[in-house]
């Protein structure tokens, strides 16, 4: 007959396994902007942002609202080797006219106590943070605000309710500050829950703890949430403390196939009827009467007592939850229960002991089942989030019931780790969680404060005005200038190579080419074929071929012997040995031209040390190494940077293309230069392409303004220190080194990767430029970006994630922003060149940094729209600039020649 009353406490694991998914359904309603008004279940933003890393220090004092006891702290934390913190509490009572009565009486309460704590710890003279533990329903918009959503927990409080506590608790301080010296500095930084309270204490002695759980007279749980799913929040950057406030669950009738009549007759005579409902079947101050309103039932139907109603069973809060916990103590046998019992005067039998017995243990059995159903559902959510099959972490609990009953830990423990069993958990019982956590999540604020303001220093020199922008177009402008003119060209940092191409394609080229690709650490050899008329096309066949490092930096003769090696690869491989077919090379390396097929290397760059090979002309060291071999001819019509093959790629394309940039391993510009303005060559019709090679660009110092450290170090540490300094800001080659230098800084700083520089992170290099593009591109999660440092051997933190993508952020900002610079000082040259008020022109573009960079080309862009409003510039991107390039190159250079001729 008891388990017929009690049949319906009894959840089996099919459902709680369903309660579970009702809870995570809720806790997505929560969290979307949308549903957020209609959800019961609050997901409240707490603006905690980060858990104790052990390195915090200091003193803190924090005062505790929220039990049946008003309680201040002072915390001293410290970091000697090991992190320890030390505790000293005065309790103080809440009177019933206090937590019933007027807001600026509690307050005032609260200023009192606290002013007296001051005085007895002989504080007053010490300027201290203070945290605020509030364990009440909050409403934040940032730390150390807080709007009271409602009073639970018999807290009653007029004129509180939709106002700002920490405001009021600093008027109240306000009003004694003459009492604190120096006068008013006590001020409060961070609001806490008492539940996010207890995940930061046992966070600081456990870093796997990202769940907090408070089971006593309230009950409540808080995680750490990816801030993407936080809609409420700006940002999708880190992880923020969501205080859940589960009380409610349920309060829109989602749990009412679960409540029993008993359940109902409670919330009936609650203080607050119809809300807190799932609060009301877990937590202390509720259970104790839920036995009660069973027993009196069962004994008003002579089940038990013989039938007699005492005065006990008909009163209200007559039972308690400290009577519940003592009759559970099964060792004790029945005595416990018997004695409580006769005191109650109610006189039982020894069936009478057994049936109550087993009432209060079917009550605190269901309190556990449920609270382990929502724990689940966290938990659950955690591990999809970090996307694991399998997850360890830590579950920091406080709360009476969980402390002082019997079996109530045991049985939560194995009811969680059955629902999920794919979950390692640790529980850690809080020691003081909701003082010591209020100062804790203070001590993290304080950190991490001033680890921002070190990180906002070291990147401070990365962040370019607008102004010095304009400065960095204009003296770019006057280097252009510089290297134009016959006297001061050979001092010019920007040499500006006349290249020798005269025209863009017309359409008209047709015929098969050979095309050479030397530029990098991979070298190409196409064959392409070019169709004009109706049926314009660009068919290409090529062969990638692999450059050894002892090659690159071997000697010149060895070099150019390897190159003819591939193209006799590649000619055997096509069919096409005995044809003297007209040749591009496309040598992606500063040269200074005395025609079209005639360029002397100015110096190597991009890792190449060839010797023997600066100041020579590259094509006859070609035809000297096709002549060695002898097996082929080939007629060398032109030597072509990759830049210009990039705008002649564009231009077959759009004859408004006039510039060719490269944004990838290397940078560079070139243009379409009137001949009139080029005094380094003879003759003034018409326009020449120039090669700017601008990556020369402040080798003279004009720049130096704005070189941080960082830059510095990357150029002492380069093949060719002090040549190529805005190449090295600006071009895929260095950016990740700049990286590299940055995180070391940052680390050494102990602001990164627990102040450990790895082994890894000290090689050179090891920070390629992909991992930015990477690390940057917004559909990553952060825990994407800690799989990309994994690989790196960098185990980071989640925090270390963030202020890496930053870091990252910053460097590549800052390069698309100087690369705008300078192409707004090429497009305003051209023009004034044609001499317009508006300039419509193409800008045809290549290179791995502007095309996978999720970034740099928006960047890039809107820089040199602001930098350059008269001009109208179109980007568009090179099919293979240096290839098909190089093969148009040649097919003009061959139409001109032949116009020539005629």
């Amino acid at each position: 007959q008891v388990d017929r009353y009690l049949y319906h406490l009894r959840l089996s694991d099919d459902v709680l396994l369903d309660v579970m998914a009702r809870f995570q359904a809720e806790m997505v309603k929560g969290l979307g902007r949308d549903t957020n008004p209609t959800a019961m279940v609050k997901m409240l933003p707490t603006f905690v942002r980060s858990l104790p890393d052990g390195s915090e220090k200091g003193d803190f004092l924090a005062v505790d609202l929220g039990g049946s006891q008003f309680r201040a702290h002072q915390v001293k934390v410290c970091d000697d080797g090991k992190p320890s913190s030390q505790l000293e509490s005065k309790f103080y009572p809440t009177p019933k006219e206090v937590i019933q009565g007027n807001g600026a009486e509690l307050f005032d309460y609260i200023a009192e106590c606290l002013l007296d704590f001051v005085e007895t710890k002989n504080l007053k003279h010490k300027k201290l943070p203070l945290g605020f533990t509030f364990s009440f329903p909050c409403k934040q918009t940032k730390l150390e605000e807080g709007f009271l959503l409602g009073w639970t927990k018999h807290f009653k409080v007029r004129g509180v309710q939709d106002t700002d506590v920490v405001s009021s608790l600093r008027k109240a301080l306000q009003k004694h500050k003459a009492s604190f010296v120096p006068a008013g500095d006590l001020d409060v930084l961070a609001l806490v829950n008492d539940t996010v309270g207890t995940m930061m204490t046992c966070g600081y002695d456990d870093p796997r703890c990202e769940v907090g759980l408070i089971i006593g007279t309230g009950t409540n749980a808080c995680y750490m949430e990816e801030m993407r799913h936080i809609d409420l929040v700006e940002g999708d950057e880190g992880r923020m403390c969501i205080n859940t406030e589960w009380g409610a669950f349920g309060d829109d009738g989602a749990l009412d196939d679960l409540r029993t009549e008993f359940d109902r007759e409670l919330d009936l005579g609650s203080l607050n009827p119809g809300k807190q409902l799932f609060e009301k079947m877990i937590s202390s101050l509720y259970l104790g009467e839920l036995v009660r309103l069973i027993l009196l039932k069962m004994t008003k139907e002579g089940l038990l007592f013989n039938g007699k109603v005492s005065t006990a069973l008909l009163t209200k809060g007559k039972i308690e939850m400290k009577h519940v916990s003592a009759m559970e103590k099964y060792k004790e046998g029945l005595s416990n229960t018997k004695e409580i019992l006769t005191e109650l005067n109610l006189f039982p039998s020894e069936e009478d002991c057994i049936a109550v017995q087993h009432v209060c243990t079917i009550v605190s059995f269901r309190s556990a089942n449920l609270c382990a159903a929502a724990l689940a559902a966290i938990l659950t959510r955690l591990r999809e989030n970090k996307k694991l099959l399998r997850m360890r972490t830590t579950v920091g609990i406080d709360g009476g019931l969980y402390k002082t009953h019997p079996q109530y830990a045991k049985r939560l423990h194995k009811v969680v780790r059955r629902l999920v069993p794919n979950c390692d958990v640790r529980f850690l019982l809080s020691v003081s969680g909701s003082g010591k956590g209020a100062a804790m999540v203070t001590a993290v604020a304080y950190r991490l404060a001033a680890q921002r303001k070190q990180i906002d220093a070291t990147l401070a020199p990365f962040l370019l005005s607008l102004e010095t922008l304009r400065e960095v177009k204009n003296k770019m402008r006057t280097e252009l200038e510089y290297g134009l003119k016959r006297e001061t060209q050979a001092s010019a940092s920007v040499k500006m190579l006349p290249t020798y191409v005269y025209g863009m394609p017309d359409g008209t080229e047709k015929g098969k080419f050979l095309a050479l690709d030397l530029g990098g650490t991979n070298f190409r050899v196409l064959l392409v074929k070019i169709k004009s008329g109706r049926r314009r096309s660009v068919q290409m066949y090529n062969k990638i071929f692999a450059i050894p490092l002892e090659i690159m930096q071997g000697t010149g003769e060895e070099l150019f012997d390897h190159i003819v090696q591939c193209i006799a690869d590649f000619l055997e491989y096509m069919g096409i040995k005995g044809a003297r077919l007209p040749l591009g090379f496309t040598f992606s390396f500063p040269c200074r031209q005395a025609s079209i097929d005639k360029g002397t290397l100015v110096g190597w760059t991009k890792g190449f040390k060839a010797t023997d090979c600066e100041g020579e002309d590259v094509v006859d060291m070609l035809r000297e190494a096709i002549r060695r071999r002898n097996e082929f001819d080939l007629d060398i019509v032109a030597v072509v940077n990759d830049t210009v093959g990039t705008m002649m790629t564009c231009g077959y394309e759009d004859p408004n293309c006039e510039i060719g940039l490269i944004a990838g391993t290397g940078s560079n510009v070139c243009y379409m230069e009137d001949m009139k303005n080029i005094e380094i060559v003879e003759g003034n019709e018409g326009k020449m392409c120039i090669n700017t090679e601008w990556g020369g660009f402040g080798d003279n110092g004009c720049i130096d303004n704005i070189r941080t450290k960082y830059d510095k170090e990357v150029d002492e540490g380069s093949l060719n220190a002090g040549k190529q300094r805005y190449e090295k800001m600006t071009s895929g080659m260095y950016l990740g080194e700049i990286v590299r230098q940055i995180l070391i800084d940052l680390t050494k700083q102990g602001l990164l990767f627990r102040g450990q520089i790895s082994e890894t992170l000290g090689k050179r290099g090891i920070f390629e430029t992909k991992f930015l593009s990477q690390i940057e591109s917004d559909r990553l999660a952060l825990l994407q970006v800690r799989r990309i440092l994994q690989q790196l051997g960098l185990d980071s933190t989640c925090e270390d994630s963030i202020i890496v993508k930053e870091v990252c952020g910053a460097v590549s900002k800052r390069a698309a922003q100087l690369c705008g610079a300078g192409l707004a000082a090429v497009v305003e040259k051209k023009r004034e060149n044609r001499g317009v008020e508006h300039l419509q022109i193409t800008v045809g573009v290549d290179g791995t940094l502007y095309k996978l960079h999720p970034h740099f080309s928006r960047v890039l862009r809107e820089t040199v729209k602001e930098l350059a409003p008269q001009c109208d510039v179109t980007f568009m991107l090179s099919e293979d600039g240096s290839g098909k390039g190089a093969a148009l190159i040649t097919a003009v250079a061959k139409r001109l020649h032949n116009v020539g001729q005629k």
